[in-house]
């Protein structure tokens, strides 16, 4: 019996990707996350939400390496993260799309996305200088990837040699998604994908976050920070609630909807009524 509960829990530590364990971060007096525990498990839509100034996307910045926790430890596959680099933990398998687009407006769309294939070249700087052999061979397989999985997938062929910066701000926001799964990412982290889109763009994207999400292909993980009540609803396993810096609530997307502090601090009756449509 004893080691049957064992092996359960090795089995549930296994699946668990990313954890968050008494995080804090502080801002001179001002603290902005406070005690904040999270468990991210292989191939779910784990979704954060939470009124402005909650902390969210300071919880991204934390776990994607840009802010270093004054208390508390994050762990990713199982490994402690806290002085890991943003680029190393990219070369571990987290990826990240920004609040704000960042792309670079005078690249095409093509070579925005390659910039995100970067971690999977291991041609050195001398080889890389003459395009035979070794390099030509693995310039051409990352190429095919790009083409036939990414650019396919986000349905961008016809705009792939366009300058990103002259492209409308949805199609820029597919261009920095699909940047992000050059890299082939075990965690994908969303911050705000939807916002300043149409209803036909963040119907799109939200189909987009499915299929790599669920898709055999890509079988992504995703940590989505978003507004968008409805969307989140949709297609979050789990959501967690931020306020103030402060967990009200990790659970799924009904006990969220249900719970009375939620309700006061962030959906209100109108939002809540809404997503229940």
């Amino acid at each position: 019996m004893v080691s049957d509960t064992n092996k359960l829990k090795e089995q549930t530590e296994e699946e668990i990707l990313l954890e968050l364990r008494d995080v804090e971060m502080y801002f001179g007096k001002v603290c902005a996350l406070t005690g904040v525990n999270l468990k991210i498990r292989k191939g779910e839509i784990h979704s954060v939400i939470g009124p402005n100034g909650a902390g969210k996307t300071v919880m991204m910045n934390i776990i994607n390496g840009l802010y270093r926790p004054q208390k508390g430890d994050i762990f990713f596959k199982g490994k402690r993260i806290n002085r890991i680099r943003p680029y190393q933990r990219a070369k571990m398998g987290m990826a990240r799309t920004f609040q704000k687009v960042e792309v670079f407006g005078g690249m095409t769309v093509l070579d925005n996305i390659r910039l995100g294939r970067h971690t999977h070249y291991t041609s050195g700087i001398f080889s890389g200088s003459v395009y035979a052999g070794k390099t030509r061979r693995e310039e051409i397989k990352h190429r095919t990837f790009i083409e036939e999985e990414i650019i396919d997938l986000l349905e961008i062929e016809s705009i792939r040699d366009h300058p990103v910066g002259m492209l409308p701000y949805g199609l820029q926001k597919r261009v920095e998604l699909g940047r992000a799964l050059a890299l082939e990412p075990d965690l994908l982290i969303l911050d705000e994908p939807l916002a300043g889109l149409n209803l036909e763009e963040v119907e799109d994207m939200a189909r987009f976050i499915l299929d790599v999400n669920e898709e055999k292909r890509w079988k992504v993980t995703c940590l989505l920070v978003e507004h968008d009540m409805g969307v989140v609803m949709d297609l979050s396993d789990h959501v967690f609630v931020l306020n103030f810096g402060n967990t009200i609530i990790d659970g799924t997307p009904k006990e969220v909807q249900d719970n009375p502090e939620v309700i006061k601090a962030y959906l209100g009756e109108e939002d809540l009524y809404a997503t229940r449509r």
